[in-house]
């Protein structure tokens, strides 16, 4: 990645950030969105931190669910030193759902997420016949 930003100082803020303009109001946005549509390598950033963020996440909620599955298949069959195994089982079912707790609250992923759930909906709203969208209830309908 050899790309100049094209307004360092706009993208040292936007690094302090980890990328994330997820929590500024809408009119805080703008010269933000600007840059990320100018600067590909502040994009490029932006999109590698949301990555590692979601495989974060992704890792820690496949990580608890093989822990718990464990300490399911050890209290079926009871093998020997079963306590012990449900113990370690327990434990990184617990550590997993922290890691995941830890990830959720410090990354923007929620943010992230929701934003493109909204964005989504919306396209698919604007999609539907008039008939259709104007027989939504008006908490349904997107602003």
């Amino acid at each position: 990645m050899n790309e100049k930003c094209v307004d360092s100082v706009v993208g040292d803020i936007l690094a302090g950030w980890r990328y994330d303009i997820s929590g500024l109001a809408p009119e805080m946005r703008g010269d933000y969105e600007a840059h990320f549509a100018a600067c590909v390598r502040c994009r490029a950033r932006q999109r590698l931190h949301r990555s590692i963020d979601i495989s974060l996440i992704v890792l820690a909620t496949i990580s608890a669910g093989l822990f718990l599955l464990a300490f399911i298949v050890i209290r079926r069959y009871s093998p020997q030193h079963a306590l012990l195994l449900e113990i370690v089982a327990l434990g990184g079912f617990a550590f997993s759902a922290l890691v995941w707790v830890i990830v959720a609250i410090v990354t923007p992923v929620p943010m992230v997420v929701l934003d493109a759930a909204r964005t989504r909906a919306r396209q698919l709203s604007d999609r539907l016949p008039p008939e259709i969208r104007d027989r939504l209830p008006d908490e349904l309908k997107l602003k």
